[in-house]
């Protein structure tokens, strides 16, 4: 970790506490997560108790503690989702993948989240992979559809 970028970004925004979300946003792009010497480097620079940058970085789900993998898979297990099979879906993608919600792969290729709802109800079962949506999923597409980011 590089204190000279977390300073350059802290300071593209003024070095204002106001901007704690956007600072916590442009540090996690750059490195992938937000580790505890980032957290503690903001925390200092923008004159902000850890606690509260702990706080608010906890708070939205958008932040993660944890290095994440190159893909994001969102798995939605919204009521219509559920009610359509996304259960055995996920069932797949964790055997595939060999990892739970929450958790990247060891190569850092996939992260496996899951979701309450993604707005898509008329294609469900739904996931997501970097956004790009993938709708009326079966247990036999999901190899298919994850090896296009393999």
């Amino acid at each position: 970790m590089e204190a000279n970028k977390v300073d350059q970004i802290v300071d593209q925004y003024g070095g204002e506490r106001r901007h704690l979300i956007g600072v916590l946003h442009d540090t996690q792009s750059e490195y992938g997560y937000l580790s505890r010497e980032a957290i503690q480097m903001i925390a200092q620079k923008l004159g902000v108790p850890l606690t509260q940058v702990l706080r608010v970085a906890s708070f939205y789900a958008a932040f993660s503690f944890e290095p994440r993998g190159r893909h994001l898979i969102s798995a939605c297990l919204g009521t219509t989702c559920h009610v359509r099979g996304m259960g055995r879906v996920l069932d797949k993608i964790r055997d595939h993948l060999d990892i739970e919600p929450g958790q990247t792969t060891s190569d850092r290729s996939f992260t496996l989240e899951t979701v309450r709802c993604l707005g898509c109800c008329s294609l469900a079962p739904v996931m997501t992979v970097d956004g790009k949506t993938y709708g009326r999923l079966r247990r036999d597409k999901v190899k298919g559809i994850l090896k296009r980011f393999e």
